[in-house]
């Protein structure tokens, strides 16, 4: 005859009657089970105290006999040139930021010392995952070779093997829409083309982080809507953007952040839209103001006497 247990038994903290075979209730008097604790977000890159210093010649030395003589005679003068000053940045996984500013803010400099092409001169910049970047046009080719076996090379500077790469060579090829031109030089492509083949191959597998620095700008409107297409998928797989463009369109479609960025220095962080605001504003104050047209008298002033002669029939 199977036994049915009423007295308390306790459990750790937690005191249960069992009233049936298997059949355990909690006592309403115990305090509730711990929440468990929200994952914190990954972060994948973090700029602290970053800066980037260049030596930009005070004096043009044209061989390099003068150049060594001035040098042991402590004579060659430098002119210290900060490219990125005190740069203060955190990027969680999965995340878009736009990168915006005028030609020469240092948006080009920062993305470089992401990739770890630059070393800052001052500050640390720590970096989680692998990097797919699209930096500038043409990098990782050899103009001289073919694109098909520039596909390779660019796959191994990437990181990735031969066999995978001839797996994945069909669908690099359809993607970029270059099946007709793939036994030509890469040197004998237009921007667009090599913009087209260096995405694709960038993108064949999804990275950690993927980097736009205005390389599709060089493409036709339908291409850079296949490419902002591609990298919806990617963010929503988890890959975090980096993307530069003076575009405001693309811009407010793909990024959740921006930063813009001025002589170097961070101005402002926050939402694109509210970013973009303050990064126009500001840019349309420093316009000059243009010049008042004049126009010599009988041209488009109403005093053209041959089109009123024809008006008037004469």
């Amino acid at each position: 005859m199977e036994q049915i247990i009423t007295e308390p038994v306790t459990l750790g903290k937690i005191v249960t009657e069992q009233t049936q075979p298997g059949k355990i209730v909690t006592d309403p008097a115990a305090p509730p089970a711990p929440k468990p604790k929200p994952k914190r977000p990954e972060v994948v890159i973090r700029i602290k105290h970053a800066s980037v210093r260049f030596n930009m010649a005070g004096e043009m030395v044209d061989n390099l006999k003068e150049y060594f003589v001035k040098l042991v005679k402590r004579e060659l003068r430098f002119k210290e040139f900060y490219a990125l000053k005190d740069i203060n940045l955190v990027i969680q996984k999965g995340e878009s930021w736009a990168l915006i500013g005028p030609n020469g803010a240092g948006k080009s400099t920062l993305l470089k010392l992401i990739c770890g092409i630059l070393t800052p001169y001052r500050g640390t910049v720590e970096v989680k995952g692998d990097i797919a970047p699209l930096i500038e046009l043409g990098a990782g080719f050899d103009p001289n070779l073919t694109a098909k076996e520039n596909i390779f090379i660019n796959g191994a500077v990437l990181g990735h093997s031969r066999k995978f790469m001839k797996e994945q060579y069909e669908k690099i090829v359809e993607f970029a829409e270059l099946q007709d031109f793939m036994e030509l030089p890469i040197k004998n492509y237009s921007s667009g083309m090599r913009a087209r083949l260096g995405f694709s191959v960038a993108t064949v597998v999804d990275p950690d982080i993927l980097i736009v620095d205005e390389v599709l700008a060089v493409g036709d409107a339908a291409f850079q809507a296949k490419c902002r297409k591609r990298i919806k998928e990617l963010l929503s797989r988890g890959t975090t953007l980096l993307f530069v463009s003076h575009a405001k369109a693309p811009v407010m479609e793909l990024c959740q952040h921006a930063v813009w960025l001025d002589h170097g220095e961070i101005k402002k962080l926050g939402a694109p839209k509210h970013v973009y605001w303050a990064y126009e504003h500001q840019h349309l104050k420093r316009q000059p103001k243009p010049e008042p047209i004049t126009t010599q008298r009988g041209e488009n002033d109403g005093t053209d006497t041959d089109h009123q002669r024809s008006d008037t029939g004469l």
